[in-house]
């Protein structure tokens, strides 16, 4: 029996005609993606080369001198406004200097020295020119303190509204003197600058004011009013709050300025005076009606003796404050009465010896007091004395008045 054949297995042969080069290289399947990708990354726009772009280097350079430049100015600038914020060499002494229109800082800065109010007239010149770079010198008078920072005297000379404000109380009451004295006192303005602008008949006239003063239109309250002031402003704030409150309380008492007018010949300015006299007179809040009632019984009151005779010590005194060189009673004046005061007829606010309402305000009222003029008690008296503790005694005869005089002391 023949056994099978094994088959011979056949190995595939390969030809040694083909070059070993002609098959592809592992990696072009890589570099074909990557052709591709540049392609569609061309395709959408990306820039090819950046080498088109100016050089950086210059650019960087100057910003890195312009930022060492600006910490430089920094560090300058730092310890010069540490240094006008530090109070001043004086011991808070206020002054007054007159800046003359031409004046010129260096001069400024120097007269600042004299006067005590600067340690370097240099560092306060340094400080204008690169803190204060538009700063204006606004001449006239100026209310300085020798203890104020040289940015506060910066603020004061150019009369900036950045200046320190100070809140002022003027009681009701208060005359112009008194006023001045207080708004001195808070560096807003000097007593002599308000009296002068208190009689300045270009600003009377600009605010309609008759007469010869403001007394009167200055209405008590409380204002908060900037330091080293024009005293004509500081006028007008007052006068223009006291025309407020005035037409407040005739809209309280609709038609009652007509009815004043018809029966006594009263205008606003003798509402004012009248109100004055019953501001001075009275010390209690329920005696003002009381008091104005008295005052027109004897303007009205055919019986009173003397006619019309108001009879009130304070306007006396008023006269000696802003007439004592032209009443002889007033030449030993120490702000109470005397029988020589109310007896002088030179006196023109003395009415013991002028009927009717004096000149004009004898000092400042307060609504209260106005308001007492528009609406006074109705009662038939025609007396009153102070009986103490700042109450009065009110007579409808003078035997009652006697009596209550000799009660009185």
């Amino acid at each position: 029996m023949s056994k099978p054949r094994r088959r011979k297995s056949q190995r595939p042969q390969v030809s040694s005609s083909a070059p070993p080069s002609s098959a592809p290289p592992p990696s072009s399947g890589t570099s074909r993606r990557k052709r591709r990708r540049r392609r569609a990354s061309q395709a959408q726009g990306a820039p090819r080369e950046t080498a088109s772009l100016p050089p950086r280097g210059p650019r960087r350079a100057f910003g890195r001198l312009f930022v060492r430049v600006g910490v430089l100015v920094g560090l300058c600038l730092v310890p010069l406004l540490g240094w006008s914020l530090l109070p001043g060499p004086g011991s808070g002494k206020p002054f007054t200097i007159e800046v003359p229109v031409a004046a010129t800082v260096p001069e400024l800065s120097e007269l600042l020295v004299a006067r005590g109010a600067l340690s370097s007239p240099h560092l306060f010149r340094w400080q204008l020119a690169l803190l204060h770079p538009g700063f204006e010198l606004s001449p006239g008078e100026h209310l300085l303190n020798d203890a104020a920072s040289a940015r506060e005297l910066t603020l004061r000379l150019e009369h900036s509204g950045s200046r320190p404000a100070e809140r002022v109380t003027l009681p009701e009451g208060f005359q112009h003197f008194q006023i001045g004295e207080r708004l001195e006192h808070a560096q807003v303005c000097t007593l002599q600058a308000f009296h002068r602008a208190v009689a300045d008949p270009a600003l009377l006239r600009e605010l309609g004011i008759p007469g010869a003063s403001a007394e009167g239109y200055l209405f008590p309250a409380t204002y908060g009013l900037l330091v080293d002031s024009d005293a004509r402003e500081v006028v007008r704030v007052l006068v223009a709050e006291a025309k407020k409150r005035l037409q407040k309380l005739y809209e309280a008492h609709p038609g009652r300025l007509a009815q004043l007018t018809a029966d006594f010949g009263f205008s606003e300015r003798d509402v004012l005076t009248f109100a004055s006299m019953i501001e001075k007179e009275a010390h209690e809040a329920d005696e003002r009606p009381l008091i104005a009632s008295v005052f027109f019984n004897r303007l009205k009151d055919p019986e009173f003796r003397p006619p019309r005779m108001l009879q009130s010590d304070p306007t006396a005194n008023y006269g000696c404050l802003i007439q004592p060189k032209d009443i002889p009673s007033c030449a030993d004046f120490k702000g109470t009465v005397t029988p020589a005061l109310l007896r002088d007829a030179q006196n023109p606010y003395n009415t013991y010896r002028h009927a009717g309402l004096p000149p004009g305000p004898i000092a400042n009222p307060g609504a209260p007091a106005i308001e007492a003029v528009l609406e006074p008690a109705q009662s038939d008296y025609l007396y009153f004395v102070a009986k103490g503790e700042g109450r009065h005694a009110f007579s409808r005869t003078f035997a009652e008045h006697r009596e209550a005089l000799e009660s009185a002391h």
